[in-house]
């Protein structure tokens, strides 16, 4: 019998965050009304393209109105099927120190998803396999980080039809925590159940606490394409959770005003909900949000803007009224380097998504230039950004000892506070230090060379990855998943 590939694994991370802090909602009982009417208007009256015959003949079997690739859901047929879905699931890592709790207060943060380019320093260039696994190696190091994501970057340098292999592999092994699942096409996404079978010993274990998580975005408006659909039959009819997620700039792909865009955004995402449950009862699903709008001078994407992050308070309020966990927020920004621009706007999107109670936030760390550029330094200022809301957002404790009476006692008035015992005793663990900020004074941080935060966070992310350690995983558990990658290579036409 194989030995358990998670056993030998080394717990050296905090405990899944957990928000207690209050929720905060901006809409009234009268504006949630109203976006009802509206979301069960667009279901009924405009309908909802599946791309997919056996999506369609699913809905059509359950009684619901087909035309073409159109489905004109009923809303209360659709409430019965989110009603399926669990309110909170368990997400299992190989290292089950990492493995998390979606829903409820847990709030779970992964990489930067999906770009295609990367930024070190001053050079932009295409995304290879080697930042690919560079990036995982930053996410195991970062403890505020409980995933590395799925495609923290293209692996440019790699064939299109197997370089999902290379991707699921690296994150198998160069991380023992949470990872994404591929949703190119149903075949990438068998390929990573498949090897994720062999991580983690059979299909039952998996099927029992799931161990993937998966990104299946709306082509919005009100259109859910073929590859996407495949990739959320396989990973529902296994009983993994799918992220159903609409895309929406406002004003490109929804109507530019937030109202319209939140009840496209619930049509969608409660249509996506609604195929899951019929392809396997109670399986898993994440209430997605991607929420943000173009600048109408440019038609570029804007990101980190005061529309984004009223739209994400929104969209907590509204997936906790239909019992869903949800995924909304990121360290997102529009701009090209890691200057202040992509540190106020990430923090614009962060700030909110922590105000909501996020349960799963993708684009934690490194995304930049609209979601085309995952950046190393960018990736360290994020995992500086979440560090520090972490430390915000857990409640103040107030009992006696807090209160220092004593120490009152032994300065006096008009005395310092700095050489008290009261402070002498806690002042190693009184504040949050954060590892990248300075706090120099000018002499001092000229002396050291005069370095705004981009250089620190470039010496920072070297050194994690000068000291980066791979996680132990059983060496029969690593043959069997790269006997499966070479196969399937060859089989591919790789």
């Amino acid at each position: 019998m194989r030995a358990d590939p998670r056993s030998s694994a080394r717990h050296r991370r905090t405990p899944l965050f957990v928000n207690k802090m209050p929720r905060y909602e901006i809409l009234s009982e009268d504006a949630m009304a109203t976006l009802e009417t509206g979301w069960r208007r667009l279901m009924t009256e405009i309908g909802v393209e599946f791309m997919d015959d056996r999506a369609l003949e699913l809905f059509r079997q359950a009684g619901q109105k087909v035309e073409d690739h159109k489905v004109f859901l009923d809303p209360d047929f659709v409430l019965e099927q989110v009603a399926k879905a669990p309110s909170e699931f368990d997400l299992q890592a190989r290292n089950p120190a990492n493995s998390v709790h979606i829903g409820g207060d847990s709030m779970a943060f992964g990489a930067v998803y999906g770009p295609p380019f990367v930024r070190e320093g001053d050079v932009r260039r295409d995304g290879t396999m080697e930042d690919f696994r560079n990036f995982a190696k930053l996410a195991q190091s970062f403890s505020v980080l409980d995933s590395a994501g799925g495609v923290v970057n293209e692996p440019n340098d790699t064939p299109l039809d197997s370089r999902h292999l290379d991707m699921v592999y690296a994150l198998q092994t160069l991380t023992d925590k949470l990872y994404m699942g591929n949703v190119v096409s149903g075949t990438n996404a068998a390929d990573t159940i498949k090897m994720t079978e062999i991580l983690f010993g059979s299909r039952e274990a998996i099927e029992e606490t799931p161990a993937i998580i998966s990104l299946i975005n709306c082509n919005s408006p009100l259109r859910w394409d073929d590859r996407m659909l495949e990739s959320q039959f396989e990973y529902s009819a296994a009983a993994q959770p799918v992220v159903l997620t609409p895309f929406i700039l406002m004003g490109a792909m929804s109507p530019v005003t937030i109202p319209a865009a939140l009840v496209q955004q619930i049509t969608e995402a409660l249509s996506g909900v609604a195929l899951s449950q019929l392809i396997r009862p109670g399986a898993p699903v994440v209430f997605g949000s991607f929420l943000s709008n173009i600048d109408m001078q440019s038609g570029s994407p804007t990101f980190g803007t005061p529309e984004s992050g009223i739209g994400l308070l929104c969209t907590g309020q509204i997936a906790r009224h239909f019992n869903l966990p949800f995924r909304t927020g990121g360290g997102l920004t529009s701009s090209q380097v890691p200057d202040a621009q992509a540190g106020y706007e990430a923090l614009m999107t962060m700030m909110p998504t922590f105000l909501a109670g996020a349960n799963w936030v993708m684009h934690s760390a490194g995304w930049l230039e609209g979601g085309l550029v995952a950046g190393f330094e960018k990736f360290v200022i994020d995992a500086q950004i979440v560090e520090m809301l972490q430390a915000e957002f857990t409640p103040l404790e107030i009992d006696e000892d807090s209160m220092a009476f004593g120490a009152h006692e032994e300065v006096g008035h008009g005395g310092h506070f700095l050489g008290a015992m009261h402070t002498m005793e806690r002042f190693r663990t009184c504040f949050y230090r954060p590892f990248l900020n300075s706090s120099d004074n000018y002499e001092r941080w000229m002396r050291n060379g005069a370095k705004d935060t981009a250089t620190r966070a470039g010496e920072i992310y070297k050194k994690r990855l000068e000291d980066y350690e791979q996680p132990p995983l059983d060496e029969a558990v690593r043959a069997e998943l790269e006997d499966y990658v070479n196969r399937r290579r060859t089989e591919l036409g790789d």
